[in-house]
């Protein structure tokens, strides 16, 4: 959560169009509020500051208030923790004297404490933020112990800290230098020429530079125009290569779509392609990245697995067990990590972990799988950003390959995860030897249509054919939908309901189709409709028997079916029809119709659908 954005370069640069272009990218991480300080050339700090989207910012400075060029400044779009949505607290945040200003992403745990000892000296704060309290403690370190030294001043103010970070700091006095510092927050840093640029996420600096740094846990990089160190909390020097980002500058651009949901929709299959390159060839499977977990034994031994996960990746968990469970037969478990980390869980090294997060940065996520290290578990890390904080906490990473994504809400992660998840479950099982060969060909073949398969659907919904709009439209009014589903079908309602409700702001709910009689089914009325997951399987019957169920109570019903089923239109009032593939893979498609139905529903109810109220991309806090 957060957006954090610094530059520091030659005298007479436009920083503040650098600052703007920059939070402009990183809008999905928080819209709460945005700011920028500037060091301009006359050697003034200036700081703007406004509550809500960053369009009120730009209108403020752009009414008379533009910042004189110079050669430094940070720049901060908000998701707001502690204290309200407002000017006073959005960042950046000065110290007292106002030659000290940090940008902040994260949470400090004992700002509390700290507040009161630095007002206790004199210190006067101006907003109801932990942040804050990070400014007046690197001021009074840098005039004091650290001597006008800023690294070393916001090094000894972070070592009183508990918490989480990632920060930007400046000072007037020191115009040829940014000084960044990340901890379970993520930062990265961008190469220039005569220029360098810090980061949240890639996109804020993709169109500067593609050489990238990826700070990691407990470092601080003291960034000028000719040059980057990095150095840990102790003060040991780290030397790091930079890495290429090889994404294209428009991949996070909307080009020519209405918004970046849409957009990572159509971009599906594509991203589905990139998950298997390298990995699926000619009937072969092939996970590289788990050649040095098996060459050191950590998989001999799996009596059971845990995968962690939250939202959407928790979904793409559940499908994952439904397939490992039968695939390797290995007992699998899949639990939310915000409950796993507190659940006191069971873990040695015969229990394998699976963290799936799209960002690598998600922090219940990353406090339970510490939690599993500790106790002697091997992990595997599912993300699709690379150095991320979740690689340094694995044994193993299988990155989803799927480019950047911009909207909030997960689509093009989702069908990346599942499809990774497909192929560890295939690998768990050959190595185990639960799978023939003429079995792992057949569903290796079946992986590689889904691509097109799901282009196809992408197509149909583009056409004049198109049902899914109009039905939006229709639905667009009601206050709740339920969504029900058997198997691999009950997670894909899961992630169903979760798309419907983050965009458009309606009541949904998921449940095993089975479990609807046992209570939730007297919701159900003419007024509440119901989205069943019917495609082909062996609990076929059983979900149209729950069907019917529904249609005695006279609620509208819309199913996802397999083409060529006319049996159930006699059980439906509206149907999406998807390809046919082997049950286990059905999600990938099922789920395609129902991330158009939302998004536009989202549309047809005036929704924000990049930006849904109350979420942030990346969960970085607890």
């Amino acid at each position: 959560m957060c957006g954090i954005i610094g530059y520091v370069g030659p005298q007479g640069t436009d920083v503040t169009s650098i600052l703007l272009d920059g939070l402009g990218k990183l809008e999905y991480r928080g819209y709460d509020s945005a700011g920028i300080a500037v060091l301009t050339s006359t050697g003034h700090l200036e700081l703007h500051r406004r509550a809500g989207k960053i369009a009120n910012l730009v209108a403020t400075i752009a009414d008379g208030a533009y910042p004189h060029p110079g050669p430094l400044g940070i720049g901060h779009t908000r998701w707001a923790t502690h204290g309200r949505p407002n000017d006073e607290n959005a960042h950046p945040h000065p110290d007292c004297t106002g030659l000290l200003t940090v940008v902040h992403n994260g949470i400090i745990e004992n700002y509390a404490e700290l507040r009161q000892e630095m007002e206790d000296i004199g210190h006067i704060f101006r907003s109801e933020t932990d942040t804050e309290v990070l400014a007046h403690l690197i001021e009074h370190t840098y005039f004091g112990e650290a001597q006008h030294d800023l690294t070393l001043a916001v090094r000894m103010a972070l070592k009183r800290v508990t918490g989480s970070y990632a920060i930007a700091v400046v000072s007037g006095e020191h115009p040829d230098e940014l000084v960044g510092a990340r901890l379970n927050g993520p930062l990265i840093v961008g190469l220039g020429e005569h220029e360098q640029f810090l980061a949240s996420d890639i996109p804020a600096i993709l169109k500067h530079t593609r050489q990238i740094i990826i700070l990691d846990e407990g470092e601080i990089a003291t960034l000028r125009p000719d040059s980057v160190s990095i150095i840990t909390l102790d003060g040991t020097r780290v030397e790091r290569d930079p890495i290429l980002i090889d994404w294209d500058a428009e991949a996070a651009e909307k080009n020519g779509y209405p918004h970046f949901v849409l957009k990572e929709i159509f971009e599906q299959p594509e991203a589905l392609r990139r998950s298997l390159l390298g990995r699926v060839s000619n009937g072969h499977l092939y996970l590289p990245e788990l050649a040095q977990m098996q060459q050191n034994g950590l998989l001999d031994n799996i009596q059971r697995i845990v995968i962690v996960a939250c939202g959407t990746s928790y979904h793409t968990g559940m499908i994952a067990k439904y397939v490992i469970d039968q695939w390797a037969r290995i007992p699998v478990e899949a639990i939310t990590a915000a409950e796993f980390r507190y659940s006191d869980p069971i873990l040695d090294s015969g229990t394998l972990c699976i963290a799936i997060t799209q960002s690598g940065e998600t922090a219940d996520t990353l406090v339970g799988i510490r939690q599993a290290r500790e106790r002697g578990a091997p992990v595997i890390a599912i993300t699709n950003v690379v150095s991320s904080a979740i690689t340094r906490l694995s044994d193993a990473v299988l990155y989803l390959q799927a480019g950047p994504e911009i909207g909030v809400v997960a689509t093009k992660t989702f069908v990346s995860s599942v499809n990774v998840l497909y192929m560890l479950g295939l690998y768990l099982g050959r190595m185990r030897g639960r799978i023939k060969v003429d079995q792992l060909q057949e569903m290796l073949a079946a992986l590689e249509r889904l691509p097109n398969q799901i282009q196809h659907i992408l197509d149909r919904a583009s056409g004049p054919h198109d049902t899914i709009e109009k039905l939006a439209q229709e639905f667009s009014k009601v206050s709740s939908i339920m969504f029900i589903g058997r198997g691999v079908g009950f997670p894909t309602a899961l992630e169903g309901a979760l798309k419907l409700k983050e965009i458009s702001y309606i009541h949904a709910e998921g449940f095993p189709a089975g479990e609807l009689k046992h209570g939730s089914i007297a919701l159900l009325d003419s007024e509440t409709p119901l989205i069943g997951i019917a495609t082909s399987s062996h609990v076929y019957e059983k979900v149209v028997s729950n069907i019917q169920e529904v249609r005695a109570r006279d609620a509208r019903v819309l199913v996802v079916a397999t083409e060529g089923d006319e049996k159930i239109r006699k059980h439906a009032d509206d149907i999406f029809y998807v390809p046919d593939t082997l049950e286990a893979f059905s999600p990938l498609l099922a789920t395609i119709p129902l991330q158009l139905f939302a998004y536009h529903v989202a549309v047809a109810r005036g929704c924000n659908v990049d930006q849904p109220r109350n979420l942030a991309k990346s969960v970085t806090v607890e």
